[in-house]
């Protein structure tokens, strides 16, 4: 299932380049190859942005069925951004209002910061829903990751997070618990998940507000749960899009914050991500590091590609699965028209009803 570069993002070269099926525009127009139009809405701060953006569509091109596949990136106004990220997203990012007009068969949603003790004090609140009232009625489904998946619990149910006594972050394993569910097919019964954020919704919210969770962790909660028509809206608590190192950049970041007295004490290490060697490795840095403040001598370099080597990514092929899943569900559900939902004979209220009949169906 190609990528299609039709813009000139550099996450497509940057893919290319790590050996990822990028297929140029002026080849694909001379495919007959049926089309996926996936909108990916991209709220994260600066320093992830583009990290998110490769993340994301890395797991798009990375599904096996037979289709082109156009992503559209896009952001919202209201969000804190550098000049340099502004000229970024001005040169490379779709407007969402073109998109709006020419329809999109699926979007994904990213998480974003936040600095109010309510999501709906944010400044990209209002904007956020627009697109999110938008997308109930012209797309056959919608993916949301992290802070997004609280946005939407809120706007839709009313649910509100609830803040952990301390951040949730590391590699934790899950388990399915609706094996039989179409998103799951193929799925190990059993896999990881990174997460990394400092509030939660849990199992008892979701399934009071009717919702139907797919995978849970005894230690990290909930990950994945759906809309009660199990398609239209799909909610992630974790990061099954992280790479091997996101964790590691996030540790890092933390640990050079506190060196440099911005915080009281070192950061915690993720849960079940370093090994013990690694561990090892980062606890004789610091003493190094803290002996020559006291010296008054530069930091030592930190010891980042010896770190490196030491992780593992537990969670990659499941997450690809699971896209490959929901993506291979848009294939069946949604029109050859992008400005119409779903084909025709599908309803809106149970979209995978249509899993179930055995004669395959064609759009009017």
């Amino acid at each position: 299932m190609p990528l299609v570069e039709h813009l000139e993002l550099p996450t497509f070269s940057r893919l290319r380049e790590q050996g990822h099926d990028v297929l140029p525009l002026d080849r694909a127009v001379h495919q007959d190859i049926r089309e996926l139009h996936i909108g990916f809405l991209n709220m994260m701060p600066d320093a992830a942005l583009v990290a998110t953006e490769r993340q994301f569509i890395r797991l798009i091109g990375n599904c096996n069925r037979i289709a082109q596949f156009y992503v559209y990136p896009f952001s919202l106004p209201g969000l804190p951004r550098s000049a340099e990220t502004l000229e970024y997203i001005e040169r490379y990012y779709c407007n969402f209002d073109e998109l709006r007009q020419q329809g999109l068969d699926a979007l994904i949603i990213t998480g974003a910061n936040v600095a109010s003790p309510s999501l709906e004090q944010e400044s990209f609140w209002a904007p956020l829903m627009e697109v999110v009232r938008w997308a109930e009625q012209n797309v056959a489904s919608t993916l949301c990751s992290c802070l997004a998946t609280h946005a939407l619990l809120k706007f839709s149910y009313g649910i509100e997070r609830q803040p952990l006594l301390q951040k949730r972050w590391g590699v934790y394993s899950h388990r399915i618990l609706n094996p039989e569910h179409p998103l799951l097919r193929g799925v190990n019964t059993r896999f990881d998940v990174p997460h990394s954020r400092y509030n939660d919704i849990s199992r008892q919210q979701l399934e009071k507000a009717g919702l139907t969770i797919l995978v849970e962790s005894g230690s990290g909660g909930v990950h994945m749960a759906v809309s009660p028509d199990q398609f239209r809206t799909i909610y992630f608590q974790g990061h099954p899009e992280y790479d091997k190192n996101s964790l590691f950049k996030e540790y890092k970041r933390e640990l050079l914050r506190y060196l440099a007295g911005e915080l009281e004490s070192p950061p915690s290490f993720p849960q079940h991500y370093f090994s013990n060697e690694a561990v090892q490795v980062v606890e004789h840095y610091i003493k190094q590091a803290k002996l020559a403040q006291r010296q008054g001598k530069p930091l030592p370099a930190f010891v980042e590609e010896k770190l490196e080597a030491m992780l593992d990514n537990t969670w990659g092929d499941t997450a690809k699965s699971l896209v490959n899943n929901w993506l291979g569900l848009v294939y069946k559900l949604t029109n050859l028209d992008r400005k119409q939902q779903f084909m025709e004979g599908v309803a809106a209220n149970d979209p995978l009803q249509l899993m179930t009949q055995s004669e395959p169906r064609t759009d009017a």
